[in-house]
């Protein structure tokens, strides 16, 4: 169990601290919703929960396959849709990996990210898209 203290700083602002390790992630209401857009947005952080869990759910299926994801990284895209509410609608993962693996190997670190515990928990009103880029860095 996580435990996360949140505190409003003021003009759209939050300040956020894991209470187990003390790192703190600060937050920013975006410039097309009335925020200043310093920091990451709360939607933003969701967006980049999805590819980090993505890659570190990858990175564990490659120690179970002895093999090396070194220079693996993700470009995550968010999309907000407004009606009929604003909202996330799409969230686009472009995976680059810079070896090349077999078919077998490429399923289930494909399978990995794809079934990640934020994948499985966001809405399924949520797109997600996973496009792969296997021999680029």
């Amino acid at each position: 169990m996580a435990e996360i203290d949140i505190f409003y700083e003021g003009d759209l602002a939050t300040r956020v601290v894991h209470l187990e390790n003390g790192a703190e992630i600060a937050t920013d209401a975006p410039k097309d919703n009335q925020g200043l857009g310093r920091f990451f947005s709360p939607t933003d952080l969701l967006a980049v929960s999805l590819g980090s869990c993505a890659l570190t759910l990858m990175g564990i299926a490659a120690r179970r396959l002895q093999i090396d994801l070194k220079g693996l990284r993700a470009r995550v895209t968010k999309e907000m849709q407004t009606a009929p509410v604003r909202r996330i609608g799409r969230v686009t993962i472009e995976l680059y990996c810079p070896q090349r693996f077999g078919e077998e190997v490429t399923r289930k670190l494909s399978h990995a990210a794809e079934n990640c515990p934020v994948t499985l928990s966001l809405h399924s009103d949520v797109v997600q898209t996973f496009i792969y880029h296997w021999g680029q860095p």
